[in-house]
């Protein structure tokens, strides 16, 4: 495992075996995804989507397109 410190300012450096192997460039961006509670992935922003297939694990049961609906109806409603 890597490491790396953070500055008062709240910056970490990439170390450059990382960096490599993400291909990142200065000026490139990157993003942070939680895959676990207290557990994120760095993903370099300079890749196409199909990289990220598989970093969300699959719900444990299949969900229905009535209870999405149902699900987008409440947080809009605000409950």
């Amino acid at each position: 495992m890597r490491t790396s410190q953070m500055t008062s300012k709240g910056q970490v450096t990439i170390p450059l075996e990382i960096r490599s192997a993400l291909d990142l460039k200065q000026g490139d961006r990157v993003g942070f995804v939680e895959i676990e509670k207290d557990k994120f992935a760095i993903i370099a922003t300079n890749f196409p989507v199909q990289r990220l297939k598989g970093l969300i694990k699959k719900p444990k049961k299949p969900v229905s397109i009535e209870s999405m609906n149902a699900a987008i109806a409440a947080r809009g409603a605000g409950k």
